[in-house]
């Protein structure tokens, strides 16, 4: 027994002396056909890397916890990623999400789950989407002009929740976010280096919030950017809740109860049962919402005992980026796996015509006593050496794909993600797992091919045709090439198609000539009654540029934003029931809107200077609308407003406006004039109506795309008020740019791989079809010694490389049908199946193909009789 661990240890030396061995020989074998290894090499490079760049991103958005102590041991309470607010006491039901289930809570709900929840050692509450968070920030009694930036309300717990330390100062305690005590924020690491540039100074500063002091007590440690991933919003200052009311003024949501606009998550303690805690949770929402079932509407009160919580993890935090981009990640993951296997199936064939060639010397090796094991363990040392060197390689490529992906995918120039292109430790373990599984797929079959050389054939001669099943082999490889290849160009297809209906549909008006200008009259610190003078002037101010016709102010711009919509009660019909779908979006628009947009009027009249405060309240409705709530009944002044029933009779229609894209396809929408307010008992709708007149967007008209006219409407702006905040001037081709920009994205990215994938195929078929041609060189010979023309020699090569070719695109083509049919979600006014589509790629792939195999054809057209004859 004392010798038995003696020889273990001597049989694992010898084993890694034998590995040793095999590395090291592999490692001459590749040096000594250095264009052959470099080939290998870019096209590992190429597919792996395209794969790692795409698993960056997965990795990032959809797979990583928060930078956190202990993330396992967080919950979140709730199941759904909604943003921003949810008005009312029934949740779910909308965008496919589950009715009746709960996920944002108001601060007074949040307050009673904390204080009854006794299995979270904290429990945390913070706020996911903008809402009144959007800040103009200037430090005290610095006469530089505000910058803008981005809040977060955060409960005084929410840094201790998770378990970190601050980077400098402090974080909040719950004595920071009691009611009336002194503003104080937390910046994070982000901003303060790359805005503020690591000031030490900041720390202890007071900076002023819409105008309000606030003391920075703390810098958020490196890494930390919140419990949200979001593409944009991501938090520059963390401020406590008690202060939304401060910086929200008539708007605030902290009080009301109805308004649910906050994200709780929690750290249980250690053996705590989910199911448990979760039943619990259940109880407390039933308890609350029974104390406010005078609050309710009937449809509230008839689903209340229906409402429902459950817990989640919450380590990974809430990521709206996660919901807007798993569909597309996971598509462009497929697709670059789709290149990798091509790029698998290019340096098999490589290996396995190089191991043919040398059929001679393993011949000879076996006649000496060479086992097969053995043979096939080399091969394989040398597919697996190489793969990991093209691991290596591919880590650049990987990063600048990765940094390519996040350019097309966040186009907002001041925008900042928290997704590094950079890859991570399960990144690059992800690349060299990926390139072992590589190096073991393209590297078994030659390996078990190239070993089953008999001494007796192979010492016959270098120069004969190789067996049939070789042959079979490599045109495999081919085959599967230009299958999958296919369904990469007729994806890529699609999809590029599906992103040119989107950006040339009809958007309900005429983008030519329009342009869109952004300001924030609410965070320059205007009153709501300055607010209608301001936007005259800037209308005044911008119709003097020369070039431009017309100007007209919108607080929610078409393309631009979300249209909240909420519940519409029409004067003289009943009620609706429970199940039937009664909300429209709205906005509020100065005159001359729908003329400046170039929207058509169909029926009665616009939005005029005559509709005033002083007069009766007015709206026009669009088409949508009409069609949803009055059918074929004519709408001219009819009288709606927004639930409850009492406030049916608050607006009269004047008029009926075509159907305007703003984003989310043609949906029931009315236009309200800035100049006329209404009074609601409701402080959620008074909320609404106080907010809604701060309109953030100026649509010009400029035909012609007058030269500088950006520059010009900047100047004017400062000239109005150097104080304004402005968000820069875009032309509407720019705002459909954008508004697609992940749909862009998809289409380049498989146009890419696309392109890759056909170029790999070709250099596939190219490869095997000059391998055959050098092995049937001497039948070519003595088929044109017996009177062949080179017309027959060429029509034989192409015949061969065309009858791979197209049992490749008959499998190709029901996979590319089976392809568009997975995609179908990300198409746009194009069939899965589209006929023109699927033709182009296979017309594509078959021009490409004769490319790659007339070069070997015509190669052999020119070979001479006598010197292939000789030669054999």
């Amino acid at each position: 027994m004392s010798r038995e661990p003696k020889t273990v240890g001597a049989d694992a030396a010898l084993r890694l002396e034998a590995l040793w061995r095999d590395i090291k020989l592999a490692v001459r074998q590749l040096r000594r056909s250095l264009a052959c290894t470099a080939t290998a090499l870019v096209t590992l490079a190429l597919g792996i890397g395209a794969t790692t760049a795409i698993f960056t991103l997965v990795q990032q958005v959809m797979l990583r916890s928060l930078p956190v102590a202990r993330p396992d041991q967080l919950w979140r309470i709730g199941d759904a990623v909604r943003c921003c607010y949810w008005d009312g006491y029934s949740q779910g039901g909308d965008d496919g999400l589950p009715q009746n289930d709960w996920s944002l809570f108001s601060w007074q709900a949040y307050k009673v789950f904390r204080a009854s929840s006794a299995a979270f050692e904290q429990l945390a509450a913070f706020q996911i989407g903008a809402g009144n968070a959007h800040l103009s920030v200037r430090r005290a009694g610095s006469p530089v002009p505000v910058a803008m930036a981005n809040g977060e309300y955060v409960s005084g717990n929410f840094f201790e929740t998770f378990g970190i330390s601050a980077w400098r100062g402090r974080f909040f305690t719950d004595a920071d976010d009691r009611e009336g005590a002194p503003p104080v924020a937390v910046l994070s690491f982000h901003t303060w280096q790359g805005k503020y540039g690591s000031d030490p100074s900041a720390v202890g500063a007071a900076y002023d919030l819409d105008g309000h002091p606030f003391t920075i007590i703390g810098i958020a440690p490196p890494g930390f950017f919140g419990a949200k991933i979001a593409s944009s919003d991501m938090p520059d200052f963390w401020l406590p809740l008690t202060t939304e009311p401060l910086i929200a003024g008539a708007t605030s949501r902290l009080k009301n109860p109805r308004l649910a606009w906050l994200d709780l998550i929690g750290r249980v303690r250690p053996g705590t049962n989910r199911k448990t805690l979760e039943a619990q949770l259940q109880v407390e929402l039933h308890q609350w919402l029974a104390s406010h079932v005078g609050d309710m509407s009937s449809q509230e009160k008839a689903l209340s005992e229906k409402q429902t919580v459950h817990l989640t993890p919450g380590g990974a935090g809430v990521s709206l980026m996660h919901e807007d981009y798993k569909d597309s990640l996971w598509l462009l993951l497929m697709a670059a796996i789709c290149v990798l296997l091509v790029a698998c199936a290019n340096i098999a064939n490589l290996l396995l015509a190089r191991g043919l060639r040398n059929q001679h010397h393993t011949a000879v090796r076996a006649a000496l006593g060479a086992s097969r094991a053995r043979l096939v363990r080399e091969a394989l040392a040398e597919s697996l050496t190489l793969s990991v060197f093209g691991a290596f390689a591919s880590i650049p490529v990987a990063y600048a794909g990765s940094s390519f992906i996040l350019h097309l995918a966040f186009t907002e120039p001041d925008s900042w993600v928290p997704v590094d292109a950079a890859p991570s430790t399960p990144v690059l373990l992800f690349a060299l797992g990926i390139s072992v599984i590589t190096g073991v797929i393209f590297g078994i079959a030659p390996a078990c091919m190239t070993s089953r050389a008999e001494p007796s054939e192979a010492l016959r001669g270098g120069n004969r045709s190789v067996g049939r099943n070789r042959h079979w082999a490599q045109k495999t490889l081919v085959i599967g090439q230009a299958a999958v290849s296919l369904v990469l160009l007729s994806a890529a297809a699609m999809l590029g198609q599906s992103l040119r209906n989107r950006e040339h549909q009809n958007f309900g008006f005429d983008t030519s000539g329009r342009y869109l200008a952004s300001i924030d009259p609410k965070d320059s610190g205007y009153k709501e009654e300055q607010l209608v003078p301001l936007l005259r002037k800037i209308e005044d101010r911008l119709r003097a540029i020369p070039g431009v016709r017309m100007v007209s102010a919108v607080l929610e711009a078409p393309l631009n934003g979300w249209v909240w919509p909420h519940d519409i009660r029409i004067q003289g019909q009943p009620e609706p029931g429970m199940r039937n779908e009664d909300s429209s979006g709205w906005t509020r628009v100065t005159p001359g809107f729908f003329e400046t947009l170039g929207a058509k009027i169909v029926m009665g009249r616009l939005i005029s200077d005559e509709d005033s405060a002083n007069t009766r309240p007015v709206a026009v409705v669009n088409e949508a609308f009409v069609r949803k709530f009055f059918g074929r009944e004519n709408p001219i002044g009819q009288h709606f407003g927004p639930a409850p029933r009492k406030n049916a009779g608050m607006y009269e229609i004047v008029g009926v406006a075509s159907d305007i894209d703003f984003g989310y396809g043609r949906q029931p929408i009315y236009f309200l004039p800035e100049a006329q307010s209404t009074q609601f008992d409701d402080p959620e709708a008074e909320e609404r109506e106080v907010w809604s007149h701060y309109l953030y967007n100026v649509v010009i008209w400029a035909p012609g795309s007058p030269p500088g006219l950006g520059a010009e409407v900047k100047r004017a702006f400062v000239n109005i008020d150097p104080n304004l905040v402005t968000n820069g001037v875009q032309s509407y081709s720019e705002v459909i740019h954008a508004d697609f920009a992940q749909q862009s994205m998809i289409a380049s990215l498989t146009s890419l791989f696309g392109a890759l994938g056909l170029v790999l195929a070709a250099v596939g078929l190219y490869g095997v079809t000059a391998y055959g041609v050098e092995q049937r060189t001497s039948e070519i010979g003595v088929r044109m010694a017996l009177g062949a023309n080179r017309g027959s020699v060429l029509a034989l090569v192409l015949r061969g490389a065309f009858g791979q070719v197209g049992i490749g695109l008959a499998l190709g083509i029901p996979a590319a049908i089976g392809a568009g049919h997975l995609i179908s979600s990300q198409l746009f006014g194009i069939r899965p199946w589209d006929p023109l589509m699927l033709s182009a790629a296979t017309l594509l792939l078959l021009m490409v193909a004769l490319i790659a195999a007339v070069i070997p054809a015509r190669r052999a057209a020119s070979v001479d009789p006598m010197h292939a004859l000789r030669a054999e």
